[in-house]
């Protein structure tokens, strides 16, 4: 991590953890948001009128807080508007890297707006005394030249209404990945898919004692049968008919959840291709329109099998094979039509 803006050892996957063992994770740094007319949001100060080609998100395909922000970015029409740098899914001595790297099959983009080396160097750029772990997502604003927010719940929530005014006219004017009337149910449903599944994943794989790990795969597993019985109705999404901020949530660790979760952090009770409820809700939003493109197999193996702490030999499994890579017949079954371009 860096320390009063100096690199400090090599990179750890650990942030902290409690007494008895839990991973804690790191809270994020930048709090600030993008508005329609520039105003200052929840968080943070003032300054960030929602402009097209002004912002851009740095991310990694690996990371599910940084792949819901290119999710909402597809969905509402964005790829445009947000320009997008991806790192490399390898984690390197310093953290997250631009390009690629020499024991590394798959690359990163360059860092074409700043022309580092390393993604925590964009924020001792910020902060030349920056303390904290440098992580992905980063929304950068390239008229002021610094990070707007690094905090995915945030990202997700101001790019649902920020730039409505730039895509109405082009997408669908009703979607809304926080209507009005399901605040309250959003609001408590992503409460615990965070606890429970998005994190819990991590404090699986990341616990440092069998009671802390026993205790999260304990969570994940009463959640996801929960979810599957949910899913049991015939709805197509977890609250109803309506695509929202929830289905972006949980859909992140879902389709990590096979091929990384279930073995390398030993969520191993069962696949997601076992719970047919939760396989076909898995399969309905990959074939949304954009959302493929949101997803990388090869970087998501390649990244998560690279940490040392958890695969000393580095060696990356071949499958699983999934099945919603290979299936298109739901696309046409969906009412929602979004632009299909990506990058």
């Amino acid at each position: 991590m860096l320390v009063d803006g100096r690199w400090n050892g090599d990179w750890q996957p650990v942030q902290a953890k409690d007494d008895e063992g839990r991973f804690v994770r790191q809270i994020s740094s930048f709090r600030n948001w993008i508005t329609p007319t520039g105003e200052a949001g929840p968080t943070g100060e003032g300054g960030f009128k929602a402009e097209s080609g002004r912002y851009h998100l740095y991310v990694a395909y690996i990371c599910p807080w940084a792949s819901r922000t290119l999710m909402v970015r597809a969905l509402k029409g964005l790829n445009e508007h947000i320009s997008v740098s991806v790192v490399n899914p390898v984690l390197s001595e310093q953290g997250w890297q631009f390009g690629g790297a020499p024991d590394s099959k798959v690359a990163g983009d360059s860092d074409s707006l700043n022309g580092h080396k390393y993604l925590h160097q964009l924020y001792t750029q910020v902060d030349p005394r920056f303390t904290g772990r440098a992580t992905v997502p980063v929304l950068w604003d390239k008229l002021r030249q610094v990070i707007v927010n690094n905090e995915s719940a945030d990202i997700i929530r101001m790019l649902n209404t920020a730039f409505d005014h730039l895509t109405d006219s082009a997408l669908n004017p009703a979607l809304d990945l926080y209507p009005e009337g399901l605040h309250q149910a959003i609001d408590s449903l992503n409460e615990r898919l965070y606890h429970e599944l998005n994190n819990g994943v991590y404090k699986v794989g990341f616990a440092t004692s069998q009671f802390a790990y026993e205790e999260a795969y304990q969570g994940i597993f009463s959640l996801l049968d929960e979810l599957e019985q949910t899913l049991s109705d015939g709805r197509s999404y977890l609250l109803g008919e309506q695509l929202t901020e929830s289905d972006i949530r949980a859909f992140v660790t879902l389709v990590r959840f096979d091929v990384a979760y279930y073995g390398l952090f030993k969520c191993n009770r069962e696949l997601i291709a076992q719970k047919p409820q939760l396989q076909a809700y898995l399969q309905r939003i990959y074939a949304l329109d954009g959302i493929a493109a949101t997803v990388n197999i090869e970087h998501i193996k390649q990244g998560y099998y690279s940490i040392k702490a958890l695969n000393p030999t580095g060696i990356v499994p071949v499958g699983p094979r999934l099945a919603y890579e290979f299936s298109k017949e739901f696309k046409s079954e969906h009412k929602y039509e979004f632009k299909t371009d990506f990058r």
